[in-house]
């Protein structure tokens, strides 16, 4: 196991509280917590082959609701995968059906990421992490599915537990070691019910980490509480899936290198601004370029995305989701490889427009650091999901050095559109300078591509990424650019 992969874990608790298992719902960044029992080490999965990620995107018709669904798939898996897209399936409809507290706008807003909480011969864990914004206030919750690859089924925390009396039994062991929390932690609202018992997972100590959802057995201000019932006293519950995923947590870690009593995050370190490696071959200013941009990825699509623009000669800017980039950064590395621009998307496509400024710049930062990772360059450019921008967003793109980019020709992609229509509206409404907002996540738009090279080659078009648009002009931090033909100088830096 890479130490990369106890930081990503043990980042979960960056703000617990003293030991109660109280923190953020979202991680802070390779910090520390050295005596937080309700830790989980995370797998890092760039390191497990034949992972992939999926991803849905649903807006309704008239663009009210965003939504940004995203989850792993694992060739060996199938089970899992299945469990996984059902109850992606089941988020959305619920979401659909669910009502704005707040009119329309602030758009509500469903998004889901994740993490691997055990991977193993023995058991697979992943961990749904989900944000509901219904137009008051976030709410936050998680679910933990287990995989077991001897019988290839699929199944809720639960599982890991030998029936409904172990349950009780567990409910009873959380019940007691609240005790202490304060008057804010409501003890009697925990119930041997599956439904409050959704997200559990091992410790590296095989400790059964039990995590509640914001709000379920406390005030929302809480945020994450989670207990952690000992490895001796939760062994007597356990299924045989639970044994063995016990042991394997276990494992892992006593493979692990041995972590200090602190650990200190590594220094940045500097990397060259990115850019593509054909960059100043083509003078836009005397050649009819227009830039492709493809947004979300990379997805299990992205791979044929890069042959079909390899075979087209042509070059595109890609604004990859964090998560994403960190489970599939040698997708990465092709496309800086290959003359393509690798920019920035957000950790987990959240509306940056309704975040605090701090939660801005970590989103863009995390995903900042996972491209360097992966290609040793430092992006520029940055897309805020969904395109929504406020004077937060441009503020923390200024003082992070990156340019926003938008677009003025839109695919409209999104599932349900054919290839053939999203190539007919792409060439019908592309010009000299556009900037065309495309996704790799989606399987149509891919399928597109042949047709839009073909077309818009055949008119005289050459196919450059986003800065090579505005020549020796060059971007600035801070400023939004949809058009190649829009005049920096009229951009306002807030």
């Amino acid at each position: 196991m890479h130490q990369t992969r106890f930081l990503a874990g043990i980042a979960l608790l960056a703000l617990s509280a003293g030991g109660c298992g109280l923190a953020a719902a979202a991680p802070e960044r390779d910090v520390l917590v050295p005596a937080e029992p309700t830790a989980i080490d995370f797998v890092d999965p760039a390191t497990v082959v034949g992972l992939s990620t999926a991803t849905i995107t649903n807006e309704d018709d008239d663009h009210s609701r965003y939504v940004h669904i995203n989850y792993p798939e694992l060739t060996d898996a199938p089970g899992l995968n299945r469990a996984l897209r059902a109850d992606a399936e089941r988020q959305l409809r619920d979401f659909r059906a669910a009502k704005s507290v707040n009119g329309d706008y602030p758009r509500p807003e469903l998004n889901v990421d994740w993490q691997l909480a055990a991977r193993s011969p023995e058991a697979v864990a992943v961990r749904l992490r989900t944000g509901e914004f219904l137009g008051a206030s976030w709410g936050n919750s998680t679910r933990t599915f287990w995989f077991d690859p001897r019988t290839g089924k699929a199944g809720g925390s639960t599982a890991l537990l030998g029936g409904p009396q172990a349950l009780d039994r567990l409910a009873a062991l959380v019940k007691e070691q609240l005790k202490g929390r304060g008057p804010q932690v409501e003890r009697d609202g925990v119930r041997a019910d599956p439904g409050q018992f959704d997200s559990m997972a091992f410790n590296r100590s095989g400790d059964l980490v039990v995590e509640f959802d914001d709000c379920q057995i406390g005030p929302c201000s809480l945020g994450r509480v989670a207990v952690a019932v000992q490895a001796g006293r939760v062994a007597p519950l356990l299924s045989e899936l639970g044994r063995r995923a016990q042991e394997s947590v276990r494992e892992a870690a006593r493979s692990a290198p041995p972590a200090g009593p602190t650990t200190t995050p590594p220094k940045a370190t500097a990397s060259p601004e990115a850019s593509s490696n054909r960059a100043g071959s083509v003078n836009c200013a005397r050649t009819k370029c227009v830039a492709l941009t493809f947004s979300d990825g990379p997805g299990p699509r992205t791979g044929r995305l890069l042959d079909l623009l390899a075979a087209g000669k042509a070059r595109a800017t890609f604004f990859t989701v964090g998560t994403n980039a960190v489970a599939q950064p040698g997708l990465l590395r092709r496309m800086s490889a290959e003359g393509h621009l690798v920019g920035n998307h957000s950790w987990s496509h959240r509306d940056l427009s309704k975040q605090a400024t701090s939660k801005i710049a970590d989103s863009f930062r995390r995903t900042d650091d996972a491209v360097r990772a992966a290609i040793a360059q430092e992006p520029t450019l940055a897309r805020p999901p969904y395109g929504a921008i406020s004077k937060d967003v441009r503020d923390v793109a200024r003082d992070l050095g990156l340019s926003l980019v938008g677009w003025d020709v839109n695919s409209r992609d999104e599932p349900g559109a054919t290839a053939s229509e999203i190539t007919d509206r792409v060439v019908r409404k592309a010009h000299p300078g556009a900037i065309i907002l495309m996704h790799d996540t989606n399987p149509e738009s891919i399928d597109a591509i042949p047709g839009i090279l073909k077309e818009l080659s055949g008119k005289g078009y050459t196919f450059v990424t986003v800065p090579e648009l505005y020549g020796s002009a060059a971007m600035r931090a801070g400023r939004l650019y949809e058009s190649g033909n829009q005049q920096s100088r009229k951009q306002p830096l807030t």
